[in-house]
């Protein structure tokens, strides 16, 4: 029987278009009516944009004290990223506003890159993010038009692998430090390569020691808590 008050941690298989707060909504809601458990601490160890799926940490009771240190290990990704073109948000949030020859883009080309991208480095966050500005999230600002200066953050890319290249879209490996946008880094491959680039899918692999192969979908996390209920009968 889990004791999900006394900590439990629980890899989460992230759905398409849910935010990493209606995850942990999720796991509140079926805490209450599948586990009984009415009143608990329930948290999130790393943000995943609604358009990216894959691995959410989610921690409960006592396991959210150690939310800080989960979430400070090294992530790693699988992106796709479409060159010849450009958006706003670095992802397909919201729509193209700007085209490019991506003709001359290659293999070879792409790679040839990738270490001017490698180590320490200052990466400005996108404007449509979750980043707090003066109390707000830099979304808040950027749906209604308002534009705030977007600070560079201090991020270190680890590797990178070109996994395959079928024009305009390259399937990339990444491995980074926590705070690392897959979008800017998207856009700045993109201007690397003298074209527009934006993230077109995004799936979270790993983080720390865990990994997306062992995470639970939203149905598989019914089911366990909905047992775990029955123990507690």
């Amino acid at each position: 029987m889990i004791d999900f008050n006394e900590g439990y941690i629980l890899p989460v298989d992230k759905p398409y278009a849910w935010t990493s707060t209606d995850v942990v909504r999720k796991i509140k809601i079926l805490l209450r009516n599948k586990a009984g458990i009415k009143k608990i601490k329930v948290g999130h160890a790393g943000t995943l944009d609604p358009l990216a799926t894959g691995l959410l940490i989610v921690c409960t009771g006592k396991a959210t004290k150690n939310i800080e240190l989960i979430q400070s290990g090294e992530k790693e990704y699988l992106a796709d990223i479409c060159f010849g073109a450009t958006t706003p948000s670095f992802d397909l949030e919201t729509g193209i506003d700007a085209q490019y020859p991506f003709e001359h883009v290659n293999e070879d080309l792409i790679k040839s890159v990738f270490p001017s991208f490698l180590g320490k480095q200052e990466q400005i966050p996108p404007l449509f993010s979750a980043k707090l500005i003066e109390g707000k999230r830099a979304y808040e600002y950027a749906r209604t038009g308002k534009a705030p200066e977007m600070k560079p953050a201090s991020v270190e890319i680890y590797s990178l692998e070109l996994l395959d290249y079928t024009a305009p879209v390259a399937k990339v490996k990444i491995n980074c430090s926590k705070g690392t946008y897959i979008r800017s880094f998207a856009r700045d491959l993109g201007f690397a390569l003298r074209t527009g680039g934006y993230l077109g899918k995004l799936c979270r692999t790993a983080s720390g020691n865990y990994n997306v192969d062992n995470a639970l979908t939203i149905k598989e996390i019914e089911t366990l808590f909905e047992c775990n209920g029955r123990n507690n009968d």
